[in-house]
């Protein structure tokens, strides 16, 4: 813990650089930024941002049906995670940026809030923030939790950390079964692990904006478009040999390109010439066309709008060993997917999309440029119903969102109970 926050001392200086540019939002940073209304029970829940936040929606709504005793302090890392939250609208759920992961800032912001429980929805494992509510006697629950084999190997070199990081979690219901065997091996004990529930398949598919929808949908006509989403380095230069390929041979092909992180887009944008292909670039109003068949989106926030216009999506992060990232969004657009080998995150719902024929797995420019000749429009649709029939039938037998507000129920009582909090542990 000591060379934890040490670590937090080093990063000091480039955390007062970012307040800076975050002005309006320093006091949410700081833990001053109070509740919208009169203090009462709270859940506190944070996700890193729009992905994490937009999965547990139906976890926020069903606990403001359940509990209308409660409010919800909804937290995020990023603005865009904090406007989405505002932009739902629900009742008693209010939208803040996270207190750093200093004790003074978030003893600032529990003190402010009072939250009855901490809630971290899938990788968010910030040691104060959770040992902070916990010296309190208020419970920490992660959910949806995912660990990577590698985060799991960093933690193990940290053993005494992991023993006491899991020793803190009052209730974990993981992503998949491969985590929840890491958190296990860290030192979680059984009974405090409950079933796993995939969030992501309960979350409603988010609408694109119908104005862009409009705009684009003329320049990128949805069979001959393909998306690569979310992709990582090392992922954009296959994906962009094969569209090259598919490209000189049918010009009215059209490629949108969504990097995971935007920050990413002059790499890319050397890729993409490097290819011989002209792109637009969408941050700075772009528009795709005969002489630039590649959209370079380099913006945040408007997945759903390329999901919308693209009749194939290539999902990225499984090329390379990141895990893969969420089929339940492009089958949700009817859009027909295709995928790398690496989708451990999503293991289960990808190997049933792969038995049924609703999704395929391609190893790189060769196989997506042979799976490509064969999605034709009729295809497209074939596998894109396909998907959305096999994804359902997961979810339908899967628990859902109140198997984990039950959980929740157990660890602070219903009704709330009314007994003090404990002692602040590093008060006098």
């Amino acid at each position: 813990m000591l060379s934890y926050r040490i670590l937090l001392s080093l990063a000091a200086p480039g955390l007062a650089l970012r307040l800076l540019r975050e002005r309006p939002f320093a006091r949410e940073r700081l833990g001053l930024n109070g509740p919208d209304r009169a203090p009462g029970p709270a859940i506190w829940l944070h996700g890193a941002s729009n992905g994490e936040l937009a999965s547990a929606r139906p976890l926020i709504e069903r606990l403001t049906e359940r509990r209308p005793d409660l409010a919800i302090v909804a937290t995020s890392n990023s603005r865009t995670g904090r406007a989405l939250v505002e932009s739902w609208a629900l009742p008693r759920v209010s939208a803040r940026l996270a207190p750093y992961d200093y004790r003074w800032t978030l003893r600032l912001f529990i003190g402010r809030w009072q939250p009855r429980a901490l809630v971290l929805i899938e990788s968010e494992l910030w040691p104060n923030r959770i040992f902070e509510v916990a010296q309190r006697g208020r419970p920490v629950l992660l959910l949806g939790a995912r660990l990577s084999a590698r985060s799991a190997g960093r933690w193990r070199r940290m053993p005494a950390l992991a023993r006491r990081l899991t020793g803190a979690i009052a209730y974990l219901s993981a992503q998949d079964p491969a985590s929840q065997e890491r958190f296990a091996a860290l030192g979680l004990a059984p009974e405090r692990s409950g079933p796993v529930i995939d969030l992501k398949a309960f979350a409603p598919a988010a609408r694109p904006d119908p104005d862009a929808l409009k705009a684009l949908a003329p320049l990128l006509p949805r069979t001959s478009t393909l998306l690569a989403a979310s992709t990582h380095e090392g992922e954009e230069a296959p994906v962009l040999e094969a569209f090259a390929r598919r490209w000189r041979a049918d010009p009215a092909a059209r490629l949108i390109l969504a990097p995971r992180h935007p920050r990413r887009a002059a790499q890319i944008a050397a890729l993409i010439e490097r290819a011989g292909l002209g792109h637009a670039l969408r941050s700075s109003g772009g528009l795709p066309g005969p002489e630039r068949p590649v959209l370079l989106a380099d913006t945040m926030g408007e997945m759903a709008l390329w999901y919308a216009l693209a009749g194939v999506s290539f999902v990225g992060g499984s090329l390379v060993d990141k895990g893969g990232h969420t089929p339940f969004e492009p089958a949700a657009a009817g859009s027909a997917i295709l995928h790398g080998p690496h989708v451990a995150n999503f293991a289960a719902a990808y190997a049933a999309l792969d038995r049924a024929g609703a999704a395929e797995a391609v190893a790189g420019a060769d196989g997506l440029v042979t799976a490509l000749a064969a999605l034709d429009g009729p295809e497209q649709i074939r596998r894109a119903a396909c998907a959305s029939d096999v994804l359902a039938g997961l979810r339908a037998r899967a628990p859902g969102p109140d198997t984990l507000i039950d959980a929740l129920e157990r660890l602070i009582g219903t009704p709330p109970d009314k007994a003090p909090d404990k002692k602040d542990p590093d008060d006098g």
